[in-house]
């Protein structure tokens, strides 16, 4: 008979990550410092509990099943709330907040809404440091990393056609209008070539974007935001573009508003149920927020 979930040991878990973060069983067992035949028979044991197949193995090594997947993301996050534990512990002893604070953010959130928010987290606690990943907005994006339990807390976009995986909580930091920006002075904007890349959010505003016959498709598509406005600047075409991104526009790009119905994103924080407990979290989203009014 199949055992529960809560059966499984610290330790199992750390090797059912290690496996699918090296790809095999072999490669786990060097960084854990294992043999070969002990991952394997952890990971046999693991599945027997959980009552399915985690991994699927081949010659070229392992790789998470569906059910898999679903098993390491919450291993992670278990694993994470062990280290948690450690700091909020050490911190009220201290009376001080600390320990690694990991987040996860698109290229224009990193740049423009995280370092205030972070200046004044560590101004207040000291004791907590954080690491922060770029990440590119595109499929699971931010959201997608703290589902998956490399993240404490994302700054993503919100609202759009994905499904937050269940157990995240999300909350709204600003929502951008979109606008039109174009080289300086060119006397018909709405003529060029359409720039774009691929994190641009078309998705949360497709039915705006179809109802404009004055927008072509897209015939350069840029690495990201900053490279499209580098080229619209240099005259080779016009884009449609959020505020964040047209936070770091020169004076060689003009700035047209598309009225009241023009399209709009949400950009807010993704956090997991146990994480938005913990103070850290609940620090920075305390500073985002300030941010935000």
């Amino acid at each position: 008979m199949a055992g529960s979930t809560a059966d499984l040991l610290p330790q199992e878990l750390r090797i059912l990550v290690a496996v699918a973060d090296r790809g095999g069983f072999s490669a786990a067992a060097a960084a854990l410092g294992l043999t070969q035949s002990a991952v394997s028979h952890s990971v046999r044991g693991s599945e027997t509990k959980v009552g399915t197949v985690l991994f699927e193995r081949g010659r070229a090594g392992a790789a998470p099943t569906p059910a898999g997947e679903r098993a390491v993301a919450l291993a992670r996050r278990i694993l994470r709330m062990y280290e948690v534990l450690g700091a909020e512990v050490r911190g009220a002893g201290r009376g001080t907040v600390e320990g690694v604070l990991r987040i996860a953010a698109f290229r224009s959130a990193a740049l423009h809404l995280l370092p205030p928010a972070l200046e004044r987290l560590t101004a207040r606690h000291p004791g907590i440091r954080p690491e922060v990943r770029v990440v590119r907005e595109i499929g699971a994006g931010a959201a997608g990393e703290v589902a998956a339990g490399r993240a404490d807390l994302g700054i993503a976009t919100l609202g759009g056609a994905q499904d937050l995986a269940p157990g995240l909580l999300t909350g709204v930091l600003a929502q951008e209008a979109y606008r039109l920006v174009h080289p300086a002075g060119h006397p018909d904007p709405k003529g060029l070539p359409l720039m774009d890349w691929d994190e641009n959010c078309g998705s949360y505003t497709r039915s705006w974007w179809r109802a404009q016959d004055w927008i072509p498709r897209a015939t350069v598509k840029a690495e990201d935001d900053a490279m499209v406005l580098t080229m619209v600047g240099r005259g080779l075409g016009m884009a449609i573009m959020p505020e964040l991104s047209l936070r770091e526009a020169t004076g060689a790009v003009d700035i047209t508003d598309l009225g009241p119905e023009g399209p709009v994103r949400q950009v807010g924080y993704v956090t997991t149920s146990e994480s938005a407990s913990t103070l850290a979290v609940r620090a920075l989203i305390r500073e985002l927020r300030s941010e935000k009014g």
